[in-house]
C-alpha cells in the first residue's frame, strides 16, 4: 500500500525537487531541481534514498506534514526547529514520525531553504525525467498547498548510514567566483572593476529564478539592444538598472540582457542559502 503525506501547512513556498531536467534547454525547458543540491543529497543519504530522490524544498517558513503510515524523515539544509506532534525532534538526523503524527519544520534560524527527505522519496509522477517543480515554465507539480496529498516510494531495505552528518552553515558572506564573458565587452572598464571590487548584497526580491543584488550599477559601453541568446546556470545578467542578477535553477533558457560573467556552479548551493542582506563579493576565478 502506498504511504501518503498530507500537507498540513504548506509554508511560504514549498516545492517538490530532485536533480532537475537537464538536457532540455533547446526545448525552452530550464533545469530546475534543488537549489542546494548537496543538502538534498545528504538528506536523502540519511534516510537511505538515492541521492537524487525527490524531496521537499521549503522557503523560510518551513512546512508541516502528516503521514498515514510511520515514516523516517530528515529535515536538513537551512537550520530550523523540528517537532513531531508538538514535541521537539532533532534537526539534521533521521526522525521517526508515527502514523497520523504531524512533523513540523519551522521557520529557519539561518539561511533560506530547508530540505525534507522522507524514506522512499516523494513519488509524484515524473515529467521529462524529473519530479521537480519549475516555477518559470510551470512544469512539474504545483507548489504545495494546505491539504495536498503526496505519495511516497518504497523505502530501501538497508538502513541509512551514517546516522548523523555535518551540515554546512548558511553563509554570512557570499563569495562567488566568476569568469568574465561572454558579453563583458558591453561594459565599461570601470564597470568590470566595480563588479569584482564592490560589495553587493542579496536582494529580498531574489527567488528560484535568480539571485538579485543590491549595490553599485554597472555601466554599459552603449545602450544598444542585444538579440535574445542562450542562458546558462550561473549566468550573471545585467538588466537596465545595472544591478547584476545571478541565474539559478529556474532561470529562462534565453535572454536579451547582456551576460557580463558566469558564476561557477559549485558556488550556487551557498547562494541558495544566502538570506536577504547577505554581503556578496564577486571574485575572478
Amino acid at each position: 500500500m502506498t504511504v501518503k503525506l498530507t500537507v498540513v501547512r504548506s509554508g511560504a513556498l514549498t516545492t517538490v525537487q530532485d536533480r532537475g531536467r537537464g538536457g532540455h534547454a533547446h526545448l525552452g525547458v530550464p533545469r530546475s531541481g534543488a537549489l542546494d543540491a548537496p543538502a538534498m543529497s545528504l538528506a536523502n543519504r540519511l534516510v537511505g534514498n538515492a541521492s537524487d530522490a525527490a524531496v521537499l524544498e521549503t522557503t523560510l517558513t518551513g512546512c508541516a506534514l502528516r503521514p498515514d503510515r510511520g515514516v523516517t524523515v530528515v529535515v536538513g539544509g537551512a537550520p530550523c526547529p523540528v517537532t513531531v506532534d508538538g514535541r521537539p525532534a532533532a534537526w539534521g538526523v533521521p526522525v521517526r514520525v508515527p502514523a497520523g503524527a504531524v512533523l513540523n519544520a519551522g521557520s529557519v534560524t539561518a539561511g533560506v531553504r530547508s530540505y525534507v527527505a522522507v524514506a522512499g522519496g516523494i513519488a509524484v509522477e515524473p515529467l521529462l525525467g524529473s519530479r521537480a517543480t519549475d516555477l518559470l515554465s510551470g512544469l512539474g507539480p504545483a507548489p504545495l498547498r494546505d491539504g495536498d496529498v503526496l505519495p511516497l516510494g518504497t523505502p530501501a531495505r538497508q538502513p541509512a548510514l551514517p546516522d548523523a552528518a555535518l551540515w554546512p552553515a548558511p553563509p554570512t558572506e557570499l563569495t562567488l567566483p566568476l569568469r568574465l564573458g561572454p558579453r563583458a565587452d558591453w561594459f565599461t572598464p570601470v564597470a568590470l572593476r566595480t563588479l569584482t571590487s564592490a560589495t553587493y548584497r542579496v536582494s529580498q526580491h531574489s527567488n528560484r529564478i535568480g539571485l538579485r543584488t543590491e549595490g553599485p550599477p554597472l555601466e554599459r559601453v552603449s545602450a544598444g539592444e542585444l538579440p535574445s541568446e542562450g542562458m546558462v546556470l550561473g549566468a550573471v545578467q545585467v538588466p537596465p538598472d545595472g544591478r547584476p542578477v545571478v541565474f539559478l535553477h529556474d532561470h529562462p533558457t534565453t535572454g536579451g540582457y547582456p551576460v557580463i560573467a558566469v558564476v561557477a556552479e559549485t558556488a550556487l548551493a551557498a547562494a541558495a542559502q544566502a538570506a536577504a542582506g547577505t554581503p556578496i563579493r564577486f571574485i575572478p576565478g
